[in-house]
């Protein structure tokens, strides 16, 4: 068996790591590369190998760092099986649309207010033929993706339907396991259920997205809530959400219904103003066997928990610009997270320069981005082309985030008895948090800890 890091490789995006065995090839995963315009064009378009080459895909989850490439991939040759839990198949399905759709458009709006002509990687047309060729496999479930190579995912605790995958095979008279696990969640979240423990292995390759990182301390979320919409009520304002479509979107749901449930919800509209968000909520709404015991629970006496009284999932445009003039207090739940693009753009421009109002971030903002921009205090920010200045409130709620941090992550490693894995490979993370992780783990008593170059081959 051979290892070839063709992407993630000290960076956050772009997983892809192919694994060859008796001239069979699996890839595990198929992302894409996430950065400025052009670099991200270019890697994105070019594979570390013949896709027409490649047997099998497994796919740990949806997130398009993770699953974005798939369409490319299958338009250069690729015409083999994709296998993912039913739960990431169903993501997959409405996000790499989505993707398809954000490209033809940034393509046409190049063509006709610049005068550029770039091709889209991939179109709708490419992802219809990218969902046929999924295969599902539930949780805890053995198959076989190639002769010789037996697999099993296991939940890991990061998105619905998110996976760690086991493989294991017999080799010169040995058995041997490997596990990849995609990207790790956190325990105690408000949805998913707790990250899987999967056992001992011989081969781990691991993200280390927060190495060396700690989230914040956590705060009461609810009663965090409570507050910053009572004082946007008080001063007869808008609250302007960026949030993720897929995961953070839907936990904040979770929360504010779970506030109604209690009676504490002020009388206060709720928009959730993203179509790929109201998509997904229904995907979430589809998948029940991804919930932890407490909503379960919850399911025998609030059938939907994405949804309560006040709660408006607006899917139209004219819907959208309806509330854009409302002139009372609101709550607006928008895409995108990092406000690159979306509808939030639209609420923002409307809204960030009037003190009443106020923006909250739920998570990280990426360098760069105009979310970070706004998270750090900039006073003037540029909106479809014009300044706005900053005069809008700016909070930050932290203990949502979707990855383990490195506490956490060397907390659910502790199951596996490090003496006896032969080989660690650090993946999806950032060569400076790789290095602080790699050297934890190696103080756990994990021996031969390496962080992998693009291109790089090993033998297992």
């Amino acid at each position: 068996m051979t290892l070839e890091f063709c992407g993630a490789a000290q960076t956050v995006t772009g997983s892809q790591h192919l694994l060859t065995f008796n001239g069979k090839r699996i890839l595990l995963d198929c992302g894409m590369f996430q950065g400025r315009r052009e670099e991200a064009n270019r890697i994105n378009r070019t594979f570390l190998f013949d896709p027409a080459t490649i047997d099998i895909v497994i796919l740990s989850h949806a997130h398009i760092d993770h699953s974005g490439n798939l369409p490319t991939l299958v338009k250069n040759g690729f015409t083999g099986t994709i296998y993912a839990t039913p739960a990431t198949r169903d993501l997959c399905s409405i996000m790499l649309a989505d993707s398809a759709m954000i490209q033809t458009k940034d393509a046409e709006y190049l063509l006709h207010h610049k005068g550029i002509l770039i091709e889209p990687l991939y179109t709708i047309d490419d992802v219809s033929q990218v969902m046929q060729q999924f295969q599902s496999i539930p949780y805890h479930t053995d198959f076989e993706p190639i002769p010789g190579v037996k697999a099993k995912f296991y939940d890991a605790g990061h998105l619905l339907g998110s996976a760690i995958t086991v493989l294991e095979w017999d080799e010169k008279g040995s058995h041997k396991r490997l596990a990849f696990t995609g990207d790790i969640g956190r325990s105690n979240r408000p949805i998913l259920k707790d990250p899987d423990f999967f056992g001992n292995v011989d081969y781990l390759i691991c993200e280390s997205t927060y190495g060396g990182r700690l989230h914040e301390k956590e705060v009461d979320l609810r009663q965090e809530l409570l507050r910053i919409i009572d004082d946007v009520i008080y001063k007869r304002g808008k609250l302007i959400i960026p949030a993720f479509s897929v995961g953070r979107t839907q936990d904040i749901i979770y929360y504010l219904n779970d506030l109604s449930n209690h009676h504490q919800l002020p009388n206060i509209p709720v928009f959730i103003d993203s179509p790929l968000a109201i998509s997904a909520t229904h995907v979430f709404r589809l998948h029940p066997e991804c919930y932890n015991e407490s909503v379960r629970k919850l399911l025998y006496n609030d059938p939907d928990p994405f949804e309560f009284k006040g709660l408006k999932y607006t899917r139209e445009v004219v819907e959208s610009k309806r509330i854009g003039r409302l002139k009372k207090p609101c709550v607006i739940i928008a895409g995108s997270g990092m406000c690159e693009s979306g509808r939030v753009l639209h609420h923002l421009g409307h809204g960030i320069s009037k003190e009443r109002n106020t923006v909250l971030f739920l998570g990280y903002n990426a360098p760069y981005t105009l979310g970070r921009k706004i998270a750090q205090g900039d006073k003037y920010v540029n909106i479809f082309g014009d300044s706005h200045k900053v005069r809008a409130k700016v909070e930050q709620l932290s203990g949502l985030s979707g990855h383990a941090d490195h506490d956490e992550l060397l907390m659910f490693l502790s199951h596996i008895n490090a003496s006896k894995v032969d080989k660690v490979f650090l993946v999806h993370g950032e060569l400076d948090h790789q290095e602080a992780f790699k050297t934890a783990l190696e103080q756990k008593g994990f021996k031969s800890v390496t962080i992998p170059s693009k291109g790089d081959i090993v033998e297992l």
